[in-house]
């Protein structure tokens, strides 16, 4: 990927009340921008939420999209910067016949442990940066997943 057309991270900080998801997405869509990661999260002891958006564009696209941000009502603040603390979850199921020690042992190397083992198979939740996380998906192609699921990103400025 160019340094036009790369990743970027926004925070937004919003009135936590409805419909405030919608517009924002609804921003990007209308003008054509994707959103590759999205989460959201009150605010602990506030009555604002977090809305926190990876995409990918030049820097002139996401000056765009920060201006139009600032202009929703229900937004306080909108930061984007490249040094942003970043940290994403993912959970993985495996077949129940896989080795444990060898996926424990995977686990661990991604800041990650087994969360649950049944009749349908092992659960493994792993907490890293998301090139970490891309690592760990890529690393554990051996064992045959049955399913991955990804929280998107979190970001805290330093």
């Amino acid at each position: 990927m160019n340094n036009k057309h790369r990743r970027h991270i926004i925070s937004v900080t919003v009135r936590n009340e409805s419909s405030v998801l919608s517009r924002v997405a609804g921003l990007f869509a209308g003008r054509g921008y994707n959103i590759e990661s999205l989460t959201v999260a009150p605010i602990p002891n506030e009555e604002f939420s977090r809305i926190t958006i990876e995409t990918v564009g030049d820097q002139k696209t996401v000056d765009q999209i920060e201006k139009q941000l600032n202009k929703l009502i229900p937004v306080l603040k909108v930061v984007e910067r490249e040094d942003f603390i970043e940290q994403e979850i993912a959970m993985a199921k495996f077949p129940v016949e896989t080795n444990l020690a060898e996926l424990d042992a995977l686990c661990r190397a991604f800041n990650g442990k087994i969360s649950a083992i049944g009749q349908n198979g092992i659960i493994v939740t792993v907490s890293e940066n998301p090139k970490q996380i891309m690592s760990f998906i890529q690393a554990s192609a051996r064992f045959s997943p049955i399913e991955i699921v990804r929280s998107g990103v979190l970001a805290m400025e330093p």
